[in-house]
């Protein structure tokens, strides 16, 4: 089995979300089971490393935050996976025209510029008909930055725990983790 964690926009392995479910897998001596691979900036770059990635690791399952969550849409109809999406961007393509310009990821200090051509490269990776059953969305009322009633609609169908308040990074998410990971298949890790 093999999980693959895909983290958002301007996001990191080094992400809090990432960590706690990286120490999931450390605390069952499981870690040859879980790749966060660092996401280039670049929509084509990443969904090609992606696909690779999940076509040489034997992916099982994916998790993605954000624009993760976008990505692991993609992934998840391609390869017809299983895949926990948190706080998943809907339309990032919509979003981030907002956002053109100069980036600088805080986690890793790399600095980009967001151009129209990886706008166009987000709106290429658009999935028109879901799976319902690939999916589990875990969205919080309380993010700032998504509208999560986007991801209940898109979505519709698919397994969903809709949470009361919270925020974008979904900070208490340490708690939901390991119902996710049941999600995904990993269902014997001991405790």
């Amino acid at each position: 089995m093999k999980l693959i964690y895909l983290h958002g926009f301007n996001s990191a392995p080094s992400s809090r979300k990432a960590q706690q479910v990286r120490r999931h897998f450390e605390r069952w001596g499981r870690l040859d089971e879980l790749d966060i691979p660092a996401l280039p900036h670049r929509p084509a770059e990443a969904i090609q490393m992606l696909c690779d990635l999940v076509q040489s690791s034997g992916c099982t399952a994916l998790m993605g935050s954000s624009l993760g969550g976008y990505y692991a849409t993609f992934l998840a109809e391609r390869y017809r996976i299983p895949a926990v999406l948190i706080n998943p961007a809907v339309k990032p393509y919509q979003l981030l025209t907002q956002h053109l310009g100069w980036q600088t990821n805080p986690y890793t200090g790399h600095s980009y510029e967001l151009i129209d051509a990886h706008v166009s490269e987000l709106t290429a990776l658009e999935i028109d008909s879901l799976t319902a059953s690939l999916y589990f969305l875990l969205t919080r009322t309380g993010d700032e930055v998504l509208d999560y009633r986007a991801a209940v609609q898109r979505y519709h169908g698919a397994r969903q725990w809709v949470i009361p308040g919270g925020d974008h990074g979904f900070s208490d998410f340490d708690p939901y983790v390991e119902v996710a990971l049941e999600f995904c298949g990993f269902k014997t890790i001991p405790k």
